[in-house]
């Protein structure tokens, strides 16, 4: 299983391509100088003047976590929802003999299962931001004099990484993608932090909660004890 996982891993870089988004110009008059994000109901949300008091190139650092970190939640909530009761698909060990209950305790498991996934899984993490880091980030040595951290056409999010060839080559219609996949990810921070929070409070499986699934979890089976 850890052979097939690791080719799974290093077929993946080759999702990597070219940068897919077109030349784009910044206004100051628009809002986080034009860059996708912005829709309706509230176009303009900015409860805390984060975007109003920021130049372009903050803006840019702005929009490049807020891409990373909801694309990381989108993983993470759907990763959830399918290893747990009644899906219970787990891609690194077998689970038809047991429940291992809610997904925040299942790295317990797989630590007990393989204790050297954390290690490749770092491996493979810093490599995808190594790779991030060489597509957009200024050089270390740079970034003083350039007075800028991400490179000047670099467009936030953009690492090249379209397996699926969804992105589409018209300029408008890959910004209308590009806030499609920006209001999902900040959906899917809040689900994820939601369900967490849940879980650490009743420590029950999301559909289990809502009466959905049925409790099979014993906790005295976990590696870990609490």
């Amino acid at each position: 299983m850890k052979i097939a996982i690791t080719l799974s891993l290093l077929a993946s870089a080759s999702a990597f391509g070219p940068s897919k988004a077109p030349a784009f110009t910044p206004d100051a008059n628009a809002f986080a100088y034009g860059l996708p994000g912005s829709l309706d109901p509230v176009p303009n949300f900015d409860p805390f003047g984060y975007a109003a008091n920021s130049d372009y190139e903050t803006i840019k650092e702005y929009r490049e976590a807020e891409l990373q970190h909801g694309r990381v939640a989108m993983l993470g909530a759907l990763g959830m929802l399918v290893t747990e009761e009644p899906i219970e698909f787990h891609p690194l060990f077998e689970a038809d003999n047991k429940d291992i209950g809610p997904a925040i305790r299942h790295l317990d498991e797989v630590r007990a299962v393989s204790p050297a996934f954390f290690e490749l899984l770092a491996i493979v993490i810093g490599a995808l931001e190594l790779n991030r880091a060489l597509k957009g980030w200024t050089a270390p040595d740079e970034v003083f004099t350039s007075n800028r951290a991400l490179k000047e056409d670099y467009f936030p999010g953009d690492v090249g990484f379209d397996p699926l060839g969804l992105a589409p080559s018209d300029p408008e219609e890959f910004l209308a993608l590009h806030t499609k996949e920006l209001q999902n990810g900040r959906l899917a921070m809040l689900g994820w932090a939601g369900m967490v929070a849940q879980e650490l409070v009743n420590g029950k499986e999301i559909f289990v909660n809502l009466g959905l699934a049925q409790d099979r979890f014993d906790p005295s089976t976990l590696p870990v004890q609490f």
